[in-house]
């Protein structure tokens, strides 16, 4: 752990590939406290899967710093579990034989009891070889080996998109239940926005290759407003997207004080928030107390 009490932190984290397909990230910063259960969320093509590979030590920066449990993270490797897209495992060898594979890779971490509970819960048999599994089963058995591995930091790239709606729901909670219990920070790349706000506590929003929205769902939530009705104008008021309606306009803002006009207040839900963030990438980013890099400050 770091001293700070970061997991992952960034700054002015810049990567690029090529003149073809150009800057993926761009000045980045952030701070994610540890133990924290996080979203990562953005459009296609805006660095999300970039990210966990820079914060996984498989590629390293064009520019910037990004630093895992207080160090660089190549050094920290033991103490981060990575599960790619793709999920590359073995194919010749067997459930079982896999999960031996990685009592071998992690001998001092290792939690048997922990990957088969994932690993075998649905019915999966030990002797079944890798290469006659579905993609579900297949994403099964690669978050058992980063369960079994007992990180600090776990870091899953869109590791539910082989999963039909009854599975995601029991893996991801029996997933967050164990990190839940042993304190493990987890960062998730989605884009079913609906179920990370029941099971993630932490927001980190990417879009033009910079962070737009960073910190404690419930911070972030209660920093916005959403307006139905008809005013003067919004005042202060950070507007983020503003629609017409049959009674006026519909407008998520970001609250800075009283609001003038007859206005019907609601709290957002996490996806609204996402989507007019999304919509509108010019709106000014957030990063809440705490989420920012020392060196930058937090933005209100």
């Amino acid at each position: 752990m770091s001293q700070d009490g970061a997991a992952l932190e960034a700054a002015g984290l810049g990567m690029r590939y090529g003149r073809r397909k150009g800057t993926v990230l761009d000045g980045c910063a952030f701070r994610l406290p540890a133990g924290r259960i996080c979203a990562l969320v953005g459009p296609n093509g805006t660095g999300k899967s970039t990210l966990l590979k820079l914060a996984a030590g498989l590629l390293r920066p064009a520019e910037g710093t990004v630093r895992v449990l207080g160090g660089a993270p190549a050094a920290m490797r033991e103490r981060v579990a990575y599960v790619a897209q793709n999920k590359p495992l073995h194919p010749q060898l067997t459930v079982a034989e896999t999960l031996r594979f990685g009592a071998e890779l992690n001998p001092r971490r290792w939690d048997a009891g922990a990957a088969e509970r994932i690993a075998y819960a649905s019915g999966l048999e030990p002797g079944a070889k890798i290469r006659r599994l579905s993609g579900g089963q297949r994403t099964r058995v690669a978050l058992a080996l980063a369960v079994g591995k007992r990180a600090d930091l776990m870091l899953l790239d869109e590791p539910m998109a082989d999963l039909d709606p009854l599975a995601r729901h029991e893996l991801a909670g029996a997933l967050l239940a164990e990190a839940t219990e042993h304190g493990t920070t987890v960062v998730m790349s989605s884009h079913v926005v609906a179920e990370l706000e029941n099971s993630c506590d932490h927001l980190l929003l990417l879009g033009g290759g910079r962070v737009r929205l960073a910190g404690r769902v419930d911070d972030l939530l209660a920093a916005h407003v959403l307006l139905t009705g008809r005013g003067p104008d919004f005042g202060p008021h950070l507007v983020v997207e503003q629609r017409p309606t049959g009674r006026g306009s519909t407008a998520l803002v970001r609250s800075r004080g009283a609001l003038d006009g007859d206005w019907q207040v609601e709290q957002p839900t996490l996806e609204e928030l996402i989507l007019a963030h999304l919509r509108n990438p010019a709106a000014e980013p957030l990063l809440t107390d705490g989420t920012a890099p020392a060196q930058q400050g937090a933005t209100a």
